[in-house]
């Protein structure tokens, strides 16, 4: 399946409107998301059955509305929907403080949570494919020490855990979430691989969380989520216990020389 295949061909009546609809649906529906290159003009008048005309009035209405940016050279993409969840400084000032680590742990076990069971009762063929697909890889790249697919396949499985939510302002809401993730300001993936000592606790955690929604089964899926995230909490709990020891110790060895 490919970006223009998403679209489908629009009738002869009010047709920039039509196509403006359809668009505007995917995005409420968060099926196009923030920073999401739509189709070249060519392809995506064709796949609607419309004049290229009629498609830039379309692109036009849309983009006075605030919902997609035309970037000279690259395309059109769907514009910025739902801000930055915090300001570099904000971001690195939380960085440096455990307090907001924590506060950040808390109110995302609680969407994990909400996005699992949700996932396991609405979950289509097509999530679940997804899904299916993401969990293999995961454990392939478990199996060959593949850090980088292995972190990318962490993500990933969230971000389709949440979409299969089908809940429109959970999936964008927790797409600004994760961009924090990403940047591993307040999650950091090896770090807690350091903690699980090979990472095979982090993976067998997000295979029983993906299969259980692949069951359907809400309550499992929801145990799934917060077990995963209980096991995030106390790992950097653990870490930040033992490097404060350390310090100490380093500093009670120093006075007794």
């Amino acid at each position: 399946m490919t970006p223009a295949s998403l679209f489908e061909p629009i009738g002869h009546e009010s047709v920039a409107d039509s196509v403006v609809a359809q668009i505007e649906d995917m995005i409420s529906a968060g099926i196009l998301k923030e920073g999401r290159r739509l189709p070249s003009e060519r392809e995506l008048a064709e796949v609607l059955n419309v004049s290229r005309p009629k498609l830039r009035e379309a692109l036009q209405k849309l983009e006075e509305n605030g919902l997609v940016a035309t970037r000279h050279g690259e395309g059109t993409f769907i514009a910025p929907l739902t801000g930055k969840a915090m300001l570099p400084a904000l971001l690195s000032l939380y960085g440096r403080h455990e307090p907001a680590f924590f506060d950040y742990l808390e109110y995302r076990r609680e969407q994990e949570k909400f996005a699992a069971r949700l996932a396991a009762t609405r979950a289509t063929k097509a999530d679940k494919k997804r899904l299916q697909a993401i969990l293999e890889e995961m454990q392939q790249a478990w199996e060959n020490d593949d850090t980088e697919t292995s972190r990318d396949t962490d993500f990933r499985l969230h971000s389709a855990i949440v979409d299969a939510s089908q809940n429109a302002t959970l999936i964008h809401m927790m797409a600004s979430i994760y961009d924090l993730t990403q940047q591993s300001v307040f999650y950091n993936r090896d770090y807690l691989k350091t903690i699980d000592g090979t990472g095979e606790k982090l993976l067998q955690q997000h295979l029983e969380l993906g299969q259980a929604i692949l069951d359907g089964d809400a309550d499992r899926a929801e145990k799934a989520a917060a077990d995963h995230m209980d096991f995030v909490e106390q790992s950097f709990r653990t870490g930040i216990e033992q490097k404060r020891r350390e310090t100490l110790a380093e500093k009670r060895s120093i006075l007794a020389k």
